[in-house]
């Protein structure tokens, strides 16, 4: 069904590249067959000297589970290759969405496929569609021939699993933290090591030096002990599960934005985004809380549903108690135009039309702060950019 497919594959690409992607659309994937084991492939796309498609089970196929769709790479050509490859869905924030990575053990031969019948959930899928079309990123990348020797074994350094192996440690702490506790409950105790603090979190290290005894343990009230612990595990290294950090995000961005955890809290406000839908009823409410925490990207998202539902956000919701400074904002997101912020997506345009991810991507390659308001980060480019320029 080559119509169900994106009509911008490329018609060849070069066998030499060693990594590659390319985007490829499913169209009206809402009126496609509900049956199961029904599936549609994409137009043929080159890749590494080899032809490729897509095979998508819209409704799964026999042994994917209740509302999961099934997706495979199929290889069309006669010699076989090594590769690795993995494929997400697209959204039209332009986020990524049940990434799938594989690495076969053996070579794809012609007609051999790889990938998964419990792709993503068919809702997730449905909420992510792009005008009525599920948006598919490929990536594929050539596996090099395997020495028959095998592979030399390189120890890797020892210094992050060293740190991390610290998270807890009673006998090298210098620090004690009591969170939480009450009439009827003890605090939550919470070993640390200020050298580490004081690289991560400079607010948490602030509270280590406030004329208290060196024995003396720091009470936190006012955040949870689960959170606490999710936090203080993050700063040794850890990451926090997928589902915690979307089960708890407001929670985990109110308290990484409180002890100056960067890069937990964005990490935790795009779970936000990526777990929201944001209505008419609720939009408010998003738009107030983005503005308290500094959480550029959920504000970003509300601008895009205003623009995308202007009418019945303007039948249906009162613009009355929002400060002037959003009412700016979001001035400035109509301004835009849905054609900017397309442009954006591929890091084109000026600065200020570009989307929150990309500001964040180039401030974080220049070694500038990538947390503050979409003004601010506009800002800091345009600062670092001029001086770039005398500079040079």
């Amino acid at each position: 069904d080559a119509e169900e497919g994106e009509r911008e594959v490329p018609k060849e690409s070069p066998s030499e590249v060693q990594e590659w992607k390319t985007l490829i659309r499913f169209d009206g994937f809402l009126s496609l067959p509900p049956t199961e084991r029904y599936h549609v492939t994409s137009p043929e796309f080159a890749c590494f000297g080899r032809q490729w498609m897509l095979r998508l089970h819209p409704n799964g196929e026999e042994n994917s589970g209740d509302g999961m769709v099934a997706l495979y790479l199929v290889h069309l050509s006669e010699e076989s290759l090594r590769v690795q490859f993995s494929f997400c869905i697209r959204n039209s924030f332009g986020q990524n969405i049940g990434l799938v990575h594989l690495r076969p053990d053996e070579e794809l031969d012609a007609e051999g496929f790889w990938g998964s019948r419990n792709f993503i959930k068919r809702s997730v899928a449905v909420a992510s569609l792009v005008e009525g079309a599920l948006a598919i990123e490929v990536r594929m990348k050539r596996i090099a021939d395997v020495d028959p020797k095998g592979e030399i074994f390189i120890p890797q350094n020892p210094m992050c699993k060293n740190i991390h192996n610290k998270f807890m440690d009673e006998n090298s702490a210098d620090v004690v933290f009591e969170v939480g506790g009450g009439t009827a409950v003890s605090p939550a105790i919470f070993h640390a090591n200020s050298f580490i603090l004081k690289d991560c979190s400079q607010t948490l290290s602030d509270l280590c030096k406030l004329g208290r005894n060196i024995n003396e343990p720091i009470e936190i009230a006012d955040v949870k002990p689960g959170i606490f612990r999710h936090v203080l595990y993050y700063i040794y290294g850890g990451k926090v599960a997928d589902e915690d950090i979307k089960t708890y995000s407001k929670e985990i961005v109110e308290a990484a934005d409180k002890y100056g955890i960067v890069n937990l809290k964005l990490e935790a406000e795009a779970c936000l985004v990526k777990s929201t839908t944001i209505s008419t009823e609720n939009m408010i409410d998003h738009l107030l809380y983005a503005d308290a925490k500094n959480c550029a990207l959920l504000k970003e998202a509300v601008m895009d549903f205003i623009i995308e539902n202007g009418i019945e956000v303007a039948e249906r919701v009162s613009l009355k108690g929002v400060s002037s400074d959003l009412f700016e904002d979001l001035l400035a997101a109509v301004n835009r135009g849905k054609k900017s912020d397309a442009n954006s997506k591929e890091g084109e345009g000026t600065f200020g039309t570009m989307r929150i991810s990309d500001l964040r991507r180039k401030l974080d390659e220049r070694g500038l702060d990538i947390d503050g308001s979409r003004e601010s980060l506009v800002a800091a480019l345009e600062e670092h950019s001029g001086r770039c320029a005398n500079d040079g």
